[in-house]
């Protein structure tokens, strides 16, 4: 998860360090659609075009019509407003302190400091302010995926018993690079939306398999969120992708394109883009943490329990003993061992709180941070690589299955959303 979220934030820096060209003239703003209360107007639907075709020009891909990827913008920038309202009506929110030190990430990853990557988009004509909102919007959006969608998912022992044994009669596995094209149906869609829908995505089918550039096709016709980057899924396992795509990938050769496929989130076209041999990897690296928990509840709120906190870090920098420290006042059943966790794998814990634990050095002591269980204080007593094993294999199986279950869960709950948000597209009333 750390790698996928420092990707999407690093896509994002580029996407926005793009040349600024020419404005136009100023046209009349009116309003395009409403979002629960919130409006789009034309001047924003232009704005996010613009970025839009500069990405696409940038990466060769030919640019379909204008009133099509006006329509495929608009329902992009419909989903992301009915994210942020739920994100806001549940109290979910990047602070500055948050956002500060993931720009500071980008920044690193850029081999700049803070000072010098901001001029750098400044130079290129890129509002530094802008650009900070634009990284909160993907990182509220992360977080969301991560507390609506991946902290529900359920992974039973059966279900990696039946994982391993395929493993084992299959001698391993082949990757799979695929490319898809999403047209989401609505959760009650009528027979008319249905049938409306299928024949929207056989003419994209037939298109594709006419050869025509897969990339513009989900340009113009994928209402997934990777529309606009060629529905390019990356290299996967067949274990590691939703079972629709799997099977119907299995049976694909090299540059082939699927049938037109049904699922509870609409019709779905799949290109096998590539396919090469895959080795399991020999050794993963884990980390002996310990924290310091203090819950979040009726009584003790959030601020509350962060003052807390600061003040026993403030303790522990002068000199305490952390252990000491954990036993006073940690409300978490590793309290009694100083907070000990022991050595933890990768996807032993929760995303938010394996993402600061990772951001540390070996004696380190993290600032006060948030997960669901509470407000936490993590310090890594040491780092070491360990082959791979029984355990690890099962480690490796269940993340394979969660990746499976994902995709199609975090679909169905996009699908969900919007059916409940007010939403009036006045661009389909034209």
């Amino acid at each position: 998860m750390q790698k996928y979220f420092f990707s999407v934030l690093f896509a994002v820096s580029c996407l926005l360090a793009l040349p600024v060209q020419a404005q136009e003239p100023v046209e009349a703003d009116y309003i395009v659609a409403v979002v629960g209360d919130s409006v789009i107007t034309r001047n924003e639907l232009r704005a996010r075009l613009a970025v839009a075709v500069r990405q696409l020009e940038k990466q060769g891909t030919p640019l379909p019509s204008e009133d099509v990827l006006e329509r495929q913008m608009l329902e992009r920038m419909i989903m992301d407003y009915a994210q942020f309202a739920y994100a806001r009506e549940s109290g979910l929110r990047i602070d500055d302190l948050q956002l500060d030190q993931a720009i500071g990430r980008i920044a690193a990853n850029n081999n700049m400091n803070q000072s010098q990557f901001r001029a750098a988009l400044e130079k290129d004509g890129v509002s530094y302010e802008d650009f900070r909102e634009e990284i909160r919007g993907e990182m509220i959006m992360a977080r969301l995926r991560e507390r609506e969608v991946e902290s529900r998912l359920v992974v039973s022992d059966s279900e990696i018993d039946n994982y391993l044994a395929n493993q084992a009669a299959n001698g391993g596995g082949d990757e799979y690079r695929l490319a898809h094209i999403l047209l989401r149906a609505p959760e009650s869609a009528s027979p008319e939306q249905l049938l409306k829908l299928r024949q929207r995505g056989e003419q994209a089918l037939a298109k594709a398999r006419a050869g025509e550039n897969f990339a513009e096709l989900t340009a113009v016709f994928s209402d997934a969120p990777d529309g606009l980057q060629g529905g390019d899924l990356g290299w996967r396992q067949l274990d590691r992708l939703p079972q629709l795509y799997a099977e119907a990938a299995s049976r694909l050769k090299t540059g082939e394109v699927s049938e037109l496929l049904r699922s509870s989130a609409g019709f779905h076209v799949i290109k096998l883009v590539d396919k090469r041999s895959a080795n399991a990897p020999a050794s993963v690296m884990q980390t002996n943490a310990r924290h310091i928990l203090v819950r979040v509840n009726e009584v003790v709120s959030e601020a509350e329990a962060r003052h807390r906190l600061e003040t026993v870090r403030e303790r522990i920098v002068n000199g305490k003993d952390f252990a000491e420290q954990a036993r006073l006042f940690s409300q978490d059943g590793s309290a009694a061992k100083g907070g000990d966790l022991g050595w933890l794998n990768p996807g032993d814990t929760v995303p938010d709180f394996e993402r600061a634990m990772d951001a540390l050095k070996p004696g380190e002591l993290s600032q006060v941070i948030k997960s669901p269980f509470g407000m936490h204080l993590i310090q890594v007593i040491e780092r070491r690589e360990r082959d791979v094993s029984a355990e690890r294999q099962r480690m490796v199986a269940r993340q394979a299955i969660r990746e499976r279950k994902l995709d199609d869960a975090y679909q169905d709950w996009l699908r969900q959303l919007r059916d409940r948000t007010y939403v009036e597209n006045r661009l389909e009333q034209q």
